[in-house]
């Protein structure tokens, strides 16, 4: 009879386990795993594909591991002087061709003593809205000494140096300039990122020769890589057979985006 009862209470013990066990296991899972956000495709008011997909994305000191990164939307040393909303980890996104051909910018400034500084990649849409924003609240004019001297702020938006939408957002255009290994220094190209006026300008001659020389190192190794310069910023390039020119992403910049 002892034998009988010992048993019972052993398998009683045994089915309390199971199921308690079972519960906790199920808690835990449930805290530790994220929902997966679904894939979405919507368009803007002013007929803009924007898109959540980032499946087609990398992260861009993954793809081309020599590349150092300084993210500037992350930080507050910006024209707008705070963290730039959906900037949450200072890491660059980017499509997986634009990853490749930057990869071979990345191979050739090497083989010449330089690395590939990255400033921004991919801008998720938010990011755009937040410059927008900033750039009407005329009261803001925190950096201005920095980036826009000459400037009244009233006049970046109508000149174009703010938009509603960039290049950026559709994953494949990067801001960068090249680091010299040999006096562990950034080349001096005779202006700061993001300034906005005529010296940002590639082919700016009021700068020393030398300075215009570094200009021309780092757009030659990205024109000779398959990237399209734009005319009024020296840091600024975009893959020219880039894969989305019409979609707009809209996923931050995270690394759980392109590790989902």
């Amino acid at each position: 009879m002892f034998k009988q009862k010992g048993a019972f209470v052993l398998a009683l013990l045994l089915i309390v386990s199971i199921v308690f066990g079972g519960c906790a296991a199920k808690s835990n899972n449930e805290e530790t795993t994220k929902p997966t956000e679904a894939v979405t495709e919507t368009v803007a008011e002013d007929g803009t594909k924007l898109s959540n997909d980032a499946s087609d994305f990398v992260m861009l000191s993954e793809a081309v591991p020599d590349v150092i990164l300084e993210i500037r939307y992350y930080s507050t040393y910006n024209f707008v002087g705070d963290r730039i909303d959906g900037y949450e980890e200072p890491v660059a996104l980017i499509t997986k061709e634009a990853a490749a051909a930057l990869k071979k910018v990345s191979d050739d400034v090497m083989a010449k003593g330089y690395r590939l500084k990255i400033y921004d990649a991919y801008r998720p849409q938010k990011a755009v809205t937040n410059f927008v924003n900033w750039a009407k609240d005329a009261e803001d004019t925190r950096m201005k000494e920095y980036f826009y001297p000459d400037l009244e702020k009233d006049v970046l938006f109508p000149q174009g140096y703010i938009m509603e939408h960039s290049g950026h957002s559709r994953g494949s255009t990067v801001d960068l300039t090249l680091f010299d290994m040999k006096t562990e220094k950034e080349l001096d190209m005779g202006g700061t990122f993001d300034f906005f006026g005529e010296e940002s300008h590639p082919d700016y001659k009021n700068i020393t020769k030398v300075q215009f020389n570094n200009r021309m190192i780092l757009r030659k190794a990205m024109l000779d890589n398959g990237f399209k310069p734009l005319a009024e910023e020296w840091w600024h390039f975009t893959l020219e057979n880039e894969p989305y020119p019409d979609t707009y992403f809209t996923f931050p910049v995270n690394s759980d985006s392109v590790k989902k």
